[in-house]
């Protein structure tokens, strides 16, 4: 299958690591980048760094990350389309077992529009959109992969 990976940008080496088991199983996987680039010049920066400058940002809207956020959600929206479904990595994060973010919310969102399989690594937290992810109808896999088909 051709698959896309989602899930925050914290968890990018875990995602890597499920990109190559995936692909070990013969899928084909699309995920985040490992670096983004930014700036006048095109320089890379790696996605932990990324992460870090859009937590340091805060509600600044005129720090560059900003200006450049949106077409990072639009290149991975072309990723959640181009995929026959979406592998949600949802780890614990702020406190949160399973945490589903906004962004990856959202690419549920459009794989679940497109009529797109959802299969979530972990059970579905218990968040304040529980009822939206529920709504989704993922299939949870407990981390197993044999379950993707």
């Amino acid at each position: 299958m051709n698959l896309t990976l989602c899930g925050s940008i914290a968890f990018i080496n875990e995602m890597d690591a499920l990109r190559q088991e995936l692909e070990a199983l013969g899928h084909t996987v699309k995920m985040p980048p490992m670096q983004e680039r930014i700036g006048e010049n095109g320089e890379h920066i790696s996605a932990e760094e990324y992460y870090a400058h859009k937590k340091a940002a805060g509600t600044d809207l005129n720090h560059w990350i900003w200006k450049h956020h949106g077409d990072c959600i639009t290149t991975h929206f072309q990723k959640v389309e181009w995929a026959d479904a979406v592998v949600i990595l949802n780890l614990d994060k702020n406190n949160i077992a399973g945490y589903v973010g906004p962004n990856t919310l959202m690419e549920m969102g459009l794989a679940f529009h497109q009529q797109k399989p959802i299969f979530l690594m972990n059970p579905i937290p218990q968040i304040s959109y529980f009822e939206e992810l529920i709504g989704m109808k993922p299939t949870v896999i407990n981390g197993d992969l044999s379950l993707i088909a």
